[in-house]
């Protein structure tokens, strides 16, 4: 159909008269004007390199229409939020209150297993989580290796899980059956 440049020159050309095309015939909103004529130049892409396009500008501005008309068509037929379904989302504040409570006393009973941590695991466990540091970084931090780091977190995250009795799947399967049961 068309070369490479031919295409770069189209687009370079053409955008800014499509987007103001689809702006004044085809009531698209303002934030999808460039949404949909990138849509159209997609779309000149995809044909076949057997169809020969006498006046390529009337094209894209068909394959403009085109889009436009899809464009509406999905629009028209897109249905509002049904009031009910919208108050299902709500969050009611007392849940949030709730929530709030676990979380803290999670956070209380997580710090508690991590101060029974030896030291080090404590410190790469924290630098880890709170500093969102590497491992590479915390290595070099603390004079480490990246693989004694990672074998450090890993005893801290185990130790944890010892600490607060929360028992680790075999393997991924076991895992999976017990959420679903």
């Amino acid at each position: 159909m068309a070369t490479q440049a031919e295409l770069t020159k189209w687009f370079m050309e053409l955008r800014n008269p499509i987007r103001r095309w689809l702006a004044t015939r085809s009531s698209v909103p303002t934030a999808d004007l460039d949404d949909l004529a990138q849509e159209v130049f997609l779309r000149l892409l995809r044909y076949s390199d057997d169809v020969v396009v006498e006046n390529p500008h009337r094209y894209l501005f068909r394959i403009a229409a085109n889009v436009a008309n899809e464009w509406r068509e999905r629009s028209r037929n897109r249905l509002p939020h049904e009031e009910s379904w919208l108050k299902d989302l709500e969050e009611d504040p007392d849940r949030d209150l709730f929530r709030l409570l676990e979380r803290e006393e999670t956070a209380t009973e997580l710090y508690a297993a991590i101060e029974q941590l030896p030291e080090r695991q404590q410190y790469v466990l924290l630098e880890h989580a709170l500093g969102e540091l590497t491992y590479q970084q915390i290595a070099d931090k603390m004079g480490l290796t990246h693989r004694t780091v990672l074998r450090d977190l890993t005893r801290a995250y185990a130790g944890i899980r010892l600490i607060l009795g929360v028992a680790q799947p075999a393997n991924r399967h076991s895992r999976q059956v017990r959420k679903i049961v």
